[in-house]
């Protein structure tokens, strides 16, 4: 084996390790932004059903609350001026979080120290959406 292969190797086991033994970011308190969304059909809470059986393209301000963390586990509240959902969360080793409500399932990545994306989808008989929103923690 080449010394280069042998390095790449040992690199590759650093990281790992290193991703491994990183804590989970501390995402309490309050992230606003606003999603970039497309719906078909019967909408949600946060999102009016489509006039047509043609998808619409939709923005919507959004207010996070996570007030309950610990280590990679985390809960709150996702709002919209039309409703709100609670939340529950997980941050797994390599840094996605994985969020549910009763309305579908959220897959995020944090961006930055006050950044984070969200993707949320959700699909039935009567609606499908798929939105992200990028969120910025509030001082």
């Amino acid at each position: 084996m080449s010394k280069l292969a042998c390095i790449s190797i040992l690199a590759a086991f650093a990281a790992v390790a290193s991703a491994a033994d990183n804590p989970a970011p501390d995402l309490r308190g309050t992230w606003k932004g606003e999603s970039e969304s497309i719906v078909l059909g019967a909408g949600n809470p946060h999102h009016l059903p489509t006039k047509k059986n043609e998808p619409e393209l939709r923005s919507v301000p959004f207010t996070m609350t996570i007030d309950k963390q610990e280590g990679r586990r985390l809960s709150g509240t996702y709002a919209s001026a039309r409703g709100t959902s609670k939340i529950i969360a997980v941050i797994s080793r390599n840094g996605t979080i994985f969020m549910v409500d009763d309305l579908g399932h959220t897959q995020g990545t944090v961006l930055g120290p006050n950044r984070l994306e969200l993707c949320y989808q959700r699909a039935s008989a009567a609606l499908r959406i798929a939105s992200c929103t990028e969120l910025t923690r509030q001082q």
